[in-house]
C-alpha cells in the first residue's frame, strides 16, 4: 500500500482538505526520500508526530516509522531559506480561531514545502481543486486570503507577497493588468495549464 493510500486510511475525515494536503506533501516526501527521513524540513520529530497524531492517528504505525532514529535525521533541503520565508507569511496571517497554533504550523510548512513543486500548488499538494486550495487558505490563513482580490494564483500570489515585502517589483508593468505574463498569473488552473514562474 503506498504512503498515501495509509495516511487516508488513517484519516477521521477523508474530505477534509487540510489532511488531503498534508497527505499529498507527506507521501511525495515518504516516496521520494524514504521513510528513514523526517519527511518536511522545517518540523522536527516531535511536530510530524503531533502532526500524524492530530490527522492520521495510527498512521506511524502502519507506516512503520522509528521516532527515536528520525529524532536525529533532519532532511537537508538546499531551498530551505525560500520554505521558512513562505512558512513566515503564512504565519503573519494564521487565524489562531481555526485550530490550535501547531495546527496552523503543519499546514504552512505542508504548504511552503508544496511550493518548491512545478505545478500549480493545489495539484502539489494533491487536492482535488482550487477550491479545496482557496477553502485551505481562507479558513487557516484568512487574512492572507483576504488580499487575493484578483484571484491570483496561490503559489504566484505567495512570491509576489514575499517581494513586496522586499520591495522588489515583480510585474513586468506598472499594474498586473498590463503585464505580458497577467495570462501566466491570473489564467485557467486545469491539470494541462501547469507553467510556473517562481520569483526568487
Amino acid at each position: 500500500m503506498s504512503a498515501h493510500a495509509v495516511l487516508m486510511s488513517c484519516a477521521p475525515d477523508a474530505n477534509d482538505a487540510a489532511a488531503l494536503a498534508l497527505a499529498g506533501v507527506l507521501s511525495a516526501a515518504f516516496e521520494r526520500h524514504g521513510r528513514s527521513l523526517l519527511p518536511m524540513p522545517g518540523l522536527d520529530a516531535t511536530a510530524t508526530r503531533w502532526l500524524l497524531a492530530r490527522w492520521f492517528p495510527g498512521a506511524d504505525a502502519a507506516l512503520g516509522l522509528d521516532w527515536h532514529a528520525l529524532a536525529g535525521a533532519d532532511r537537508i533541503e538546499p531551498r530551505s531559506d525560500e520554505i521558512e520565508e513562505v512558512v513566515s507569511l503564512l504565519r503573519e496571517h494564521a487565524d489562531l480561531a481555526a485550530g490550535p497554533a501547531q495546527a496552523s504550523d503543519a499546514i504552512a510548512w505542508a504548504m511552503a514545502c508544496a511550493s518548491l513543486g512545478d505545478n500549480h500548488l493545489w495539484q502539489d499538494l494533491c487536492l482535488p481543486s482550487r477550491n479545496e486550495l482557496s477553502a485551505l487558505i481562507g479558513h487557516w490563513f484568512p487574512a492572507l486570503a483576504a488580499k487575493n482580490t484578483q484571484h491570483m494564483k496561490w503559489k504566484k500570489f505567495f512570491y509576489k507577497q514575499l517581494c513586496e515585502r522586499e520591495d522588489i517589483l515583480i510585474c513586468k508593468a506598472p499594474t498586473c493588468g498590463v503585464c505580458t505574463d497577467h495570462a501566466v498569473c491570473f489564467g485557467p488552473e486545469d491539470a494541462q495549464a501547469s507553467q510556473v514562474i517562481a520569483f526568487h
